[in-house]
Parts: structure tokens; sequence; C-alpha cells
């Protein structure tokens, strides 16, 4: 939590954390830019399989024939994108829910638009897990007491899931050991001995697995069945000065969700256009799902077990975060 505000007195640092953007990274800096009836956003998106729908709605021109240009630059996570949204640095970002419902409690003004990604609720095939690499003697959360396991962001939602799996098996989730890595780094520490076990999204998943690293645990599926795990976001601010252009983004990305869904062959192959996984892995990867509504039920589990876990200042206000 502490994070997150000092992240808000110094968003423009947030710039650094480009390197793995995509070639339309460039963009206008800090405020949407309009030209020729073509208005440009900044978006603030990480790496993973999830924000696909949004580089195939921009290639399908779901937003373009909206007046609408995307543009993308990555972070390692909904922490660090949130400050930049509310500092103007971006128009639009794409966050967990708990990292928005953690901002929302510490009164920083945000407000979700649109769903983002959901688990598919099937334990073992869903597309983030807990896994161990090749020969590990962890077969299971109840055996992570004790041992350092990775998370892309320190108290947050994948932190959640950690204690929601350990707490399932009847391990004691105070006796772990959390260490912040970027997801794309999750799979080299594994393979080192550097963690024990690393909560990952795809595609990091697929790439631990193409070593021999196994699943001991769904832990996204542990938190809630369909559990909506991000969304699409903007600032108060932002929203009330431009319903028109929320608006639109709404309906272009309900288009982009709508169409990832159906076309999960053209999903793998947008990933290779913002990550580095590799074809023969790619195959491998598992695909979220893409629903058009945020699963409220979910949502308020998730914010339950974020109490529990002492992640709010005050209980996140859902009526005026969601949609």
């Amino acid at each position: 939590m502490r994070r997150l505000l000092v992240g808000l007195a110094a968003a423009t640092v947030l710039v650094a954390a480009t390197a793995c953007g995509s070639s339309d990274s460039s963009g206008s800096s800090g405020k949407n830019a309009s030209s020729g009836g073509t208005t440009t956003l900044n978006m603030g998106l990480i790496p993973i399989v999830d924000v696909a729908p949004l580089y195939l709605g921009r290639q399908k021109g779901f937003y373009s024939k909206r007046g609408l240009k995307l543009s993308m630059t990555m972070a390692q996570g909904g922490a660090a994108i949130v400050p930049g949204v509310v500092s103007g640095q971006f128009q639009f970002g794409f966050s967990n829910m708990t990292s928005l419902m953690i901002a929302q409690s510490n009164g920083v003004p945000v407000k979700a638009v649109a769903n983002g990604v959901a688990s598919t609720g099937v334990a073992g095939k869903d597309f983030g897990a807990m896994v161990v690499k090749k020969g590990s003697s962890l077969k299971s959360a109840k055996d992570l007491e004790g041992k350092k396991v990775a998370v892309n962001t320190l108290k947050n939602i994948n932190e959640t899931a950690v204690r929601a799996s350990m707490r399932k098996a009847g391990a004691d989730p105070d006796k772990v050991t959390f260490v912040e890595l970027a997801f794309d780094q999750m799979p080299a520490a594994l393979d080192k001995g550097r963690i024990d076990a690393a909560m990952v999204v795809e595609p990091a998943l697929a790439t631990i697995r193409s070593q021999g690293g196994t699943e001991i645990a769904s832990s996204l599926v542990d938190i809630a069945k369909n559990l909506t795990v991000a969304m699409y976001f903007t600032s108060t601010q932002y929203a009330q000065q431009h319903p028109d252009l929320v608006k639109k983004f709404q309906e272009a990305t309900a288009e982009s969700l709508a169409y990832a869904d159906a076309h999960p062959g053209e999903v793998r192959a947008i990933v290779t256009t913002y990550t580095k996984i590799p074809a023969a892995v790619l195959a491998r990867v598992t695909l979220p799902k893409w629903p058009a509504e945020p699963d409220r039920a979910s949502i308020e589990s998730l914010e339950k077990l974020g109490e529990q876990d002492g992640l709010f200042k005050k209980t996140p206000d859902l009526d005026k975060l969601l949609p």
C-alpha cells in the first residue's frame, strides 16, 4: 500500500518501464492527443496473454473505426500502472482487481470501465497456476511452508491467491517467504533454484512447463470459480471529463473481448508481437476467458480475502469502483 502511494508521487518514472512495449509505444505523452478526428489513448499494460484482445482489436480496426488510436506502454504489474493512470500519463490501464481495490481503499480516484480477463474456472487447466521446477519435492500448496515463492507484485492478487491455496491445503500462509519478480523472470529463477515455487500466468506458465515444471495448485481457481482477475480502468477525473471517449473505449473493448474469445488461433498469433515467447511454447499456452461482463460475486470473494490479508485501509466500495 505504501508502494502505491509512493508511486503516485513518482508516476512519471513509469516511462522507464517501456522496454517490452510494442512498436507503437511512443504515442503522445501525458494527455490524449487528437489529430484528424483520431484520439490517441495511452495505455498502461502488462506483457501477458491477458491483454491480447486489445492488440487484436487494434489490428482489426475496432478502435480506429471509433476514432481511437491505442499507444501501448508496458509495466510489471497493476500496482505500477495505477499511479500512471491517476497522474494522466495513461488514459486507461490494465490492472488486477486487488490493485484497484487497494487504490480505492487508499482514496486513489480510479474507475473500472471495461472487463479485462477471467479465470477458466477449471483446476489444472487455467491460465494461472502455482508451479515448481522439474523434480521438485513440493507436491501441493501444503508443502510451501518455509519456502520462497515468487509473485509479480507483493501484497497483491497473486500473493492472495497463494495464500488461498495454502489455506485450502491446510498450510499456514504466514510461513512462506514471498519474492517479487516480473513474470518473465520467473522461469529462469525457478530453473536455477533461486525460488522454490512461482505464481505465474501465461505465457510464463507455458515456458515453465516446457522446462519440465509442474503445477501444484490452480490458485486463481482456489479464490473463486470464474474469477474476474483484472479490468481496464481510468481515473475518475478522466471518466467525468471525457465520457464520450470512455464510451467509445468500452464499446471497442467489448468487441475486442468477444473477438478474442471466439478466435483463439489469432490470440496466440498476436501474443508473439508483444512478448518474446517462442512459437513452440506458444502452442502450449492455456488461454483465459474474456467475458463481456465482470463476475461481481468473484470480486467480492477476492475482496474478503484481501481484507483477511490486511491489504485494505478500508473496505473498497465496489458500487463506485465497478462500471
